[in-house]
């Protein structure tokens, strides 16, 4: 990638009359020392102190906030953090556990662990407890992510630092961000993102520029290779989706000059793939634990997971907008709203692109916005909820091994980048103008516009609510006295839609393994990755029971079935709290077993050491 002439000179070119000096990606502009500190001070504490202000209900009260719109992935995620620091602190395997879905255990590499912040966290997470170390990522992830896309902003792309801001800003907390801060701080921690893509550029303006000062070839495959494998630790599938967009950008970005192109590829290729040979190095063990290790799974069949057509233009749920004119209710669920730009902004994007299309960079990332936005729909177009039978590309793309893993949906994330490259360059240009003339309408308008299309995008406090408290059962320690080498199985047993249990284990300091969880683990002989635990008849019979409120028959192949499935999972007690139709439960067990339950603490006890 490099600048022609055309792209370095101060020129009066047709983008709506807002005229600046550029120094493109490939040349850095010149910016003073001290401008530069003061700058990125200002920027970094606003990106902070936004991004505490959207969590600020949960940092109020970590000891019993929940994010309401997370369903149970804030207790997966807390339980992964729990679990990594209790697995560094007793020198334990952090890749793998049987702490829940007892025996066969979870394969945590296969579970999006974030190793990168729960390793580092420990001690966050064992003296002030795994809330703490969630929002504390949740938080640091928006602010560090603005952050380096301001900087390679500043950087690589613009002079001015406002406009910088901007893009990053847009980068930190644009719709799919705040959806994913109720609850997948893998999807929210993407700092690392912009540094690589910083230094493959600066690795490409050296191979082109035959002025340029020779770079150090092995330091900088070392350096690709430790981002590379610091961002695998923290989340493989925004890495795969970034590798996509940036080097569609890159390609699309050369079409003007194809040779240069070629030359920067030949240039470039060995030191990547000496990182790339390093980066498996780095990774091999926990890749190899990941794909072929115990409780690893082929591939994930998430069913059709694809935007619908009205996410594009409508407003977040947590904003401005979506208080405002909340529309149809189209998202896979809340922590989803990987599109929503809503329809000032597209209108605005449009025009922008169509002012600068002859500026190679906002046509490359006018072509990932559409390319990645399309991929983002899924195989059929819907709108409203209603496929329309429209075949889209995802139809084959889904197909490539890796890529079909991928929720479609997130696909849009790869736009927003682009969608703030963009801005920022607009930005720049006005910013540009107004300093030549402070009586020009035509930056006045460009703000204003700006301000039309974001304001309605302005993040709201993330809503959080009071979960009860951890049975004195758990949280006393009595379930010490109760549990060998088996395990505690949970009427009904932790699952996907219910999985408070795990919370109870790690404030019970793990001394127990749990039947049943919430993770991703393998199903069938083809080993084809599922949410929670195979099915187990015991299991869904009491699912059923407390769902229906209603005890149900139980015969002799039931009580055969639960007695196998105890076996199975080589149980010590059965326990059950105070839940919803809890006597149901209490009966339907007590018809299983044969016996009544003891009242011990807060919970019912059912002791199976003699019966298993």
């Amino acid at each position: 990638m490099r600048l022609d002439s055309a792209d370095r000179e101060t020129t009066q070119r047709s983008a709506g009359g807002i005229t600046a000096a550029r120094p493109g990606l490939l040349q850095r502009p010149a910016i003073t020392r001290l401008r530069v500190h003061r700058a990125d001070l200002l920027a970094g504490c606003a990106y902070l102190a936004l991004a505490t202000a959207v969590l600020s209900r949960q940092w109020r009260d970590t000891g019993s906030g929940y994010l309401i719109k997370s369903g149970q992935d804030q207790t997966m995620w807390e339980w992964f953090f729990a679990v990594t620091a209790h697995s560094v602190a007793h020198l334990e395997n952090p890749l793998g556990t049987n702490l829940q879905n007892f025996p066969a255990g979870v394969n945590m590499m296969a579970n999006t662990a974030m190793f990168g912040v729960g390793v580092p966290f420990t001690p966050v997470t064992l003296i002030f407890g795994p809330t703490v170390t969630f929002v504390l990522a949740l938080t640091l992830g928006l602010a560090t992510t603005a952050y380096a896309w301001y900087r390679l902003f500043a950087r690589e792309l613009v002079t001015s630092r406002a406009a910088a801001a901007i893009g990053g800003l847009f980068c930190g907390f644009a719709p799919a961000m705040i959806s994913h801060a109720n609850a997948h701080p893998n999807f929210v921690a993407l700092a690392l993102l912009p540094v690589i893509a910083g230094l493959l550029i600066r690795m490409a303006r050296a191979a082109l520029d035959a002025d340029a000062a020779p770079r150090n070839r092995t330091r900088d495959a070392i350096v690709l290779a430790l981002l590379v494998a610091a961002q695998i630790a923290i989340g493989e599938e925004p890495l795969l989706i970034f590798a996509l967009a940036f080097g569609l950008f890159a390609v699309v970005y050369h079409l003007h000059r194809p040779r240069d192109g070629a030359r920067a590829l030949r240039v470039l290729a060995p030191t990547v793939a000496a990182a790339a040979g390093l980066t498996l190095l780095l990774t091999a063990v926990p890749l190899w634990w990941q794909f072929f290790g115990p409780q690893s799974y082929h591939s994930i069949d998430h069913g059709p997971m694809g935007n619908d057509l009205k996410a594009l233009a409508q407003f977040p749920s947590e904003s401005l907008g979506g208080a405002w004119s909340p529309g149809q209710y189209v998202a896979i669920n809340d922590t989803e709203q990987n599109a929503y730009f809503g329809w000032p902004l597209l209108l605005v994007l449009a025009a922008t692109v169509a002012l600068l299309w002859r500026d190679r960079v906002v046509r490359a990332a006018a072509v990932v916005i559409v390319v990645f936005g399309v991929l983002s729909l899924g195989a059929v177009a819907t709108v409203g909820k209603r496929p329309t039978g429209v075949e889209l590309p995802w139809t084959l793309a889904e197909k490539i091994p890796l890529l079909g893993s991928v929720l479609e949906t997130r696909l849009t994330m790869a736009a927003v980048p682009a969608i703030a490259a963009v801005l920022a360059l607009a930005s720049d240009r006005a910013a540009a103008s107004w300093k030549q003339s402070a009586t020009d309408w035509k930056p006045l308008a460009w703000f204003a516009a700006l301000t039309f299309a974001l304001l309605p995008l302005t993040p709201t406090v993330l809503p959080v609510t009071d979960r009860a408290p951890t049975p004195r059962f758990f949280a006393d320690g009595t379930v010490r006295q109760y549990v060998g080498d088996g395990s505690v199985v949970m009427i009904p047993p932790p699952r996907p839609p219910d999985a408070r249990a795990l919370r109870w284990q790690a404030d019970a300091d793990f001394t127990f393994p749990l039947a049943g969880g919430y993770f991703v683990g393998p199903t069938g002989v083809d080993k084809k990755g599922s949410y929670g635990p195979e099915a187990r008849q015991t299991a869904a019979l009491l699912v059923k029971a407390q769902d229906t409120g209603t005890v149900p028959a139980i015969g002799a192949e039931e009580r055969a079935a639960a007695l196998a499935d105890l076996q199975f999972w080589r149980a010590d007690v059965l326990v059950l709290p105070s839940t919803k139709n809890t006597e149901v439960l209490a009966s339907t067990v007590t018809q299983l077993l044969g016996f009544a339950p003891t009242r011990v603490d807060d919970v019912w006890v059912w002791d199976v050491h003699a019966l298993v």
